[in-house]
């Protein structure tokens, strides 16, 4: 597996992402998910204070970081991996009694989540969204950006890295990251860092894959020139690119059935569109014209792009994991990358 650096630490080009673990996927099974993941060579392991999910609830609040700390210890793993966690912002109360960041209670935060995973080091910090609000998570239909004032923002992201430029000092934080960003956000961030002396960014972790590609533009531009890398999650648009959903059915145990059993839309956060399930069955189409598996397309598709790019990749069960694993040999030829490109014109932004 080869390495990328994130600042000064070096993470595995693939990450783990580990959303399940303590809910849909039960602590035996995440502590498999991550043995094999690690024979895999892949080294770089993502996690979030308010995990597992979904849904988020106050009641397995941190569940997922005490799972990934049980491994750690009884593995002996912790000098072999490179752990990202996440801090969230203003919430339902689903974390922290609804607490987002803030400079008087980031330290804490992090010494919850440190706790929780048994160690003395986060790798990697990410704020999991911004405090001003974001267009992610299908809000970019209504998105509106006048609520708070530039002066107003910047004096928190001040404060924040303030704050961080202390923790870091400390040794409980190596590098600092970002997560469903803008543009403006993640240069601000930037011109922040250089104010205060606080970490730099050196991530952003956003939704991102072969339907839903809102990074392409402005924030590719931003990750190439500023060093900043894309750890993309939703690679497989929740599951919709694996084709199990085609034609409105509805697995048993998958993502969208849980959620319709816990009284929830079945929508996967609002990708589960007509022109989606179009935009799929096209992708497919367009895997078997090439002669590929269209999982492993969908990887390599990311992996190959022209600005720093890290796909996330997760599983609820093993055998789904070992089906991603099996393809991340793939590299995309010149015939893929048209073929890819025409998809995309053709399916742009289905959901």
């Amino acid at each position: 597996m080869d390495t990328r650096k994130l600042g000064g630490i070096e993470v595995s080009e693939i990450c783990l992402g580990t959303m399940t673990f303590g809910k849909d996927t039960g602590r035996d099974e995440a502590f498999a998910q991550m043995d094999r993941a690690l024979d895999a060579g892949i080294t770089f392991f993502d996690t979030a204070e308010m995990y597992p999910v979904n849904p988020a609830v106050a009641e397995t609040y941190g569940q997922t970081e005490q799972v990934i700390g049980a491994w750690l210890v009884d593995r002996g793993t912790r000098d072999r991996v490179r752990i990202a966690t996440k801090i969230s912002g203003p919430n339902g109360g689903h974390s922290r009694g609804g607490q987002g960041f803030e400079p008087g209670n980031i330290a804490a935060a992090v010494d919850g989540s440190l706790g929780r995973l048994g160690t003395d080091r986060i790798d990697l910090y990410q704020l999991h969204w911004p405090k001003r609000g974001s267009y992610a998570f299908r809000q970019n239909w209504g998105f509106d950006p006048r609520g708070t004032s530039k002066a107003r923002v910047e004096d928190h992201m001040d404060g924040i890295l303030t704050a961080m430029k202390d923790i870091v000092a400390a040794g409980k934080v190596r590098e600092f990251g970002l997560s469903n960003e803008s543009a403006w956000g993640t240069m601000a961030w930037l011109a922040a860092a250089d104010r205060t002396g606080g970490p730099r960014v050196v991530s952003v972790q956003n939704e991102y894959g072969p339907l839903y590609r809102m990074y392409d533009t402005d924030m590719a531009e931003v990750g190439q020139k500023e060093n900043v890398t894309l750890l993309a999650y939703s690679p497989l648009a929740a599951g919709l690119i694996s084709g199990k959903y085609a034609g409105g059915t509805l697995p048993p145990g998958s993502r969208a059935a849980n959620d319709v059993m816990r009284d929830g839309p079945g929508d996967l956060g609002g990708r589960r569109t007509a022109r989606a399930d179009q935009a799929v069955a096209a992708w497919h189409e367009t895997a078997r014209g090439l002669g590929l598996d269209p999982i492993h397309m969908a990887i390599a598709f990311i992996r190959q792009r022209p600005f720093p790019a890290i796909p996330i990749i997760g599983a609820t069960h093993l055998d789904q994991l070992d089906h991603l694993i099996a393809g991340l040999d793939l590299r995309l030829d010149a015939e893929a990358d048209k073929a890819i490109d025409a998809f995309h014109r053709a399916h742009p932004l289905p959901y």
